[in-house]
């Protein structure tokens, strides 16, 4: 792990080394805590947000809520907001659903595909990018947190 100012990068060899990660991010996530995560399909997000959960103290499954954009979550520490927004089709469709009262609530906000909504995403957040390096092995993956105040 490797940290330059409010970067840090992780290196992950495994799916049990991304799902720690996630344990060890939802032990550390404050209330009103956003993050953002980006990274091609089946690089990792849905593990990473299940150990997120795992350390929130989260005990039910985790699926990506990819029909029904947020899944809520509140048997933990602190209620988790699930937000996979692949489908959005139009930034309205988010007033819809009343975004702002989770992106400002007093759980963790996380937000898969969160690129596609950047117009309205919070000035403070994490924005966890993940990505594939096939030259250092299939199950490699290069984690990117970046702190954005």
């Amino acid at each position: 792990m490797s940290s330059e100012g409010n970067i840090t990068v992780i290196e992950s060899f495994s799916a049990d080394d991304t799902h720690a990660l996630g344990v060890t991010l939802g032990q550390q996530a404050k209330p009103g805590d956003v993050c953002t995560l980006v990274g091609d399909l089946g690089v990792g997000k849905t593990v990473l947000t299940q150990g997120i959960a795992e350390g929130l103290g989260i005990t039910e499954p985790i699926n990506s809520p990819t029909f029904t954009i947020v899944q809520v979550y509140e048997d933990g520490r602190l209620p988790f907001y699930h937000f996979d927004v692949y489908r959005i089709g139009d930034i309205e469709e988010m007033d819809e659903i009343g975004y702002e009262d989770y992106f400002y609530g007093d759980g963790l906000t996380m937000i898969e595909w969160a690129n596609l909504i950047e117009e309205i995403l919070p000035n403070k957040r994490k924005e966890i990018t993940i990505e594939k390096d096939l030259e250092k092995g299939f199950d490699y993956r290069k984690i990117t947190i970046k702190e954005v105040l």
